[in-house]
């Protein structure tokens, strides 16, 4: 079966989901903890009338405590299921924590992992510059001393393209750190609370990637550390010991983006091949 095709007899769908990840194990289904694709799948299964949980997949699948505004997923479900009809039942079973804005047809070709082009993440956190409101805490990190939103956007600015990032995530077996970042910039919100966003968007992410990149960045916009050393830390083959992960609360995934119809399958294919540095790229380190 090719990429972005629904198995004989069913109809692949589109699910745009939003999470306060708080209460959450994570995105992916574990044995006696509650996560939100255990609780997608459990209802689903059930109200499609499958015998057995539906089995999802996710544009990115996010770490306990992570929070999601536009996370992404697909099922391939028996076609008489009617996308509209399964979107209302879901918003009258599903806990208060976890919604679902709306169950679409899938073009052709479209895999919501694979055929995603980016996926754009926003860190938000208080320093003694912010007025914290209660109401957000879970949402939001406070950290000491006063953010420099510019230094850390000229920091991000040396991370961006191409490169192995190994320096800034958990290794795991088989999986490569190789990503293109397209976007790192920090900003101090208009908001009553004067909250600083960090937005961080690449073509994909690997373990606790942005909650490092955002903890090194941290690190030189309270000048505890010069923007030089982001270099140093880049440098890296193995996972910085400088570098704080920081928590999960104030990460959240804003959007997936995606190509057009006409290109899904296309890219959906080039994003399965594994990922490598050209032998003359100017971010291959060695050692």
């Amino acid at each position: 079966m090719s990429p972005g095709t629904a198995r004989a007899g069913t109809r692949r769908l589109r699910l745009d989901i939003g999470y306060d990840g708080t209460g959450f194990h994570g995105w992916a289904a574990q044995p006696g903890l509650r996560t939100v694709e255990g609780e997608l799948a459990r209802w689903i299964g059930r109200l499609a009338r499958l015998g057995t949980d539906a089995e999802l997949t996710v544009a990115g699948r996010t770490d306990a405590g992570v929070h999601a505004r536009g996370q992404v997923a697909h099922v391939d479900l028996p076609a008489g299921v009617a996308p509209e009809a399964l979107a209302h039942r879901l918003r009258r079973v599903l806990p208060p924590d976890l919604v679902v804005h709306r169950i679409v047809g899938a073009p052709a070709g479209f895999d919501a992992r694979f055929a995603a082009l980016w996926r754009r993440y926003v860190y938000r956190l208080w320093d003694e510059r912010s007025r914290p409101d209660p109401l957000m805490r879970g949402h939001v990190t406070a950290v000491g001393g006063v953010l420099d939103t510019a230094a850390m956007t000229g920091a991000g600015a040396r991370l961006l393209g191409l490169r192995d990032f190994a320096a800034f995530c958990r290794r795991r077996e088989g999986a490569t750190t190789i990503r293109t970042l397209l976007e790192c910039t920090a900003v101090r919100a208009d908001d009553p609370c004067g909250t600083v966003e960090l937005t961080v968007r690449a073509d994909a992410f690997c373990h606790s990637m942005v909650r490092s990149l955002t903890g090194a960045l941290v690190a030189v916009g309270t000048g505890r550390r010069p923007p030089e050393w982001i270099d140093e830390v880049a440098a890296s083959t193995r996972r910085h010991g400088g570098v704080t992960v920081m928590p999960p609360g104030g990460l959240c995934l804003e959007e997936v983006g995606y190509p057009d119809e006409g290109a899904l399958a296309e890219r959906a294919d080039r994003a399965r091949a594994v990922r490598t540095l050209p032998p003359d790229d100017c971010c291959t380190t060695e050692g």
